[in-house]
């Protein structure tokens, strides 16, 4: 009897953890967690994550949800992450810049097509507010810790640092300036929806850098677009933007998952689906970014398609409280997997393919010590690729709109790229 007992027992135990995981496969990683939570260690990651997202998620005025899935909180421009941060808690925002950069060459505000972010599609948050993307339980749940989520490795900037170990997993097809003296730079950048492996993500991105790898002291402004499953939980390509002070080690994150970027703009959502993407063959899109260094109050500007975005106060930096001593443009993939990944950089094309297959940014300018915009190309302009087998890049200039420019990107995996 005992044994009949032990037996049915068992099958009983064996029903409840097969229904157990099935609830597990159907609800996915909340699910998963709610069901670990009896486990201790579990249960306070749980925790951990939910008090997180009670600081970062601050409280809306009104909230839009996009046909994406995502929902964007109109939060008080006065509420924002920004606030958190121990340098800016009686900081006064600066609504608009007091300077732009002259002598802009070309016309880079005028795209092929316009681009336009999806959330728009439902509503506009009202004047007063700035539009945050709402971090979810299922984001957060993604990372290997709540400390790391939203955060780069301390190895994601190509070129500045010659240690192999440094860009580990990440892969580079890019243009940079030799070292100088920039307060600023100017890009117009090709939108794509490359493709990825789930653990993997692909950008394009302009890099503003002062400081080294070597001391620790790494100051970045990086601005452009990515897809990142892991991170946002969709293939959307979407806008993006990053700082630290401390080469990725302790400060910084993307978007507005931490203090420090102030947003002053109620119509753009920072980490929010930027749409239509450019067909391969047929029509092109791009976005024209840029970054600059106010010269009355020293916070760096973001302009996004003509609009200004919002700062990064100099108070939150060492090096580039100055001015940056590098700028970098061009395409990076990460991937954690062995051996090459075939995540797509750019189009997933490769360079000399040329316009309308592959991925290009074009007018790249930056701005000098009299905020004035002037063209890369005659500045020590170099262009480099980790792998040019998988992932290449190469450079030109004319005299028309496109001014200084680059095809990149490329396919990854490939019978040349093993």
């Amino acid at each position: 009897m005992a044994m009949a007992l032990s037996v049915r027992a068992t099958r009983a135990c064996l029903v409840a953890l097969a229904v157990a995981l099935a609830f597990l496969l159907l609800e996915g990683p909340t699910m998963a967690a709610a069901l670990g939570a009896a486990g201790g260690s579990s249960e306070e990651h749980l925790r951990q994550v939910r008090s997180f997202l009670r600081r970062v998620n601050k409280a809306p005025v009104t909230s839009i949800q996009s046909p994406d899935g995502d929902i964007i909180d109109c939060v008080p421009i006065s509420k924002q992450p920004a606030f958190d941060h121990p340098l800016l808690k009686n900081h006064t925002i600066q609504m608009q810049p007091s300077y732009h950069p002259r002598g802009q060459y070309g016309d880079s505000n005028i795209a092929p097509h316009p681009i336009t972010q999806t959330w728009h599609q439902n509503g506009k948050c009202p004047e007063n507010t700035v539009p945050i993307r709402r971090t979810k339980e299922e984001d957060v749940l993604r990372a290997s810790s709540v400390n790391l989520y939203g955060k780069k490795r301390p190895d994601s900037i190509p070129n500045i640092h010659p240690e192999a170990s440094v860009t580990s997993g990440h892969e580079y097809a890019v243009a940079s300036l030799a070292d100088g003296q920039y307060y600023g730079t100017q890009i117009n950048i090709n939108l794509w929806k490359p493709m990825t492996e789930t653990e993997d993500f692909s950008l394009t991105q302009l890099w503003t850098a002062a400081g080294s790898y070597a001391n620790n002291d790494l100051n970045t402004i990086e601005v452009g677009w990515q897809v990142y499953q892991n991170f946002y939980g969709d293939n959307n390509p979407r806008l993006f933007i990053y700082w630290t002070r401390d080469a990725y080690r302790t400060t910084g994150c993307y978007n507005l998952g931490c203090s420090g970027f102030v947003q002053t703009n109620n119509q753009i959502a920072v980490g929010g689906t930027i749409s239509p993407q450019s067909v391969y063959g047929g029509s092109q899109y791009e976005i024209c970014i840029l970054v600059w260094k106010d010269p009355n109050t020293g916070n760096w500007w973001l302009q996004v398609g003509g609009t200004n975005v919002g700062y990064w106060p100099s108070s939150i930096f060492t090096h580039l409280e100055n001015s940056a001593s590098n700028v970098q443009w061009g395409g990076e993939v990460c991937s954690s997997s062995a051996g090459q990944t075939s995540t797509d950089m750019g189009s997933g094309h490769f360079a000399g393919e040329g316009f309308g297959k592959a991925s290009y940014i074009r007018n790249i300018q930056v701005v000098d010590s009299s905020n004035y915009l002037i063209q890369a190309s005659g500045l020590g302009f170099i262009i480099s690729s980790t792998s040019p087998s998988c992932y290449d890049v190469q450079s030109g200039t004319s005299s028309n709109d496109w001014g200084t420019y680059i095809f990149y990107g490329g396919p990854g995996r490939n019978p040349n790229c093993p």
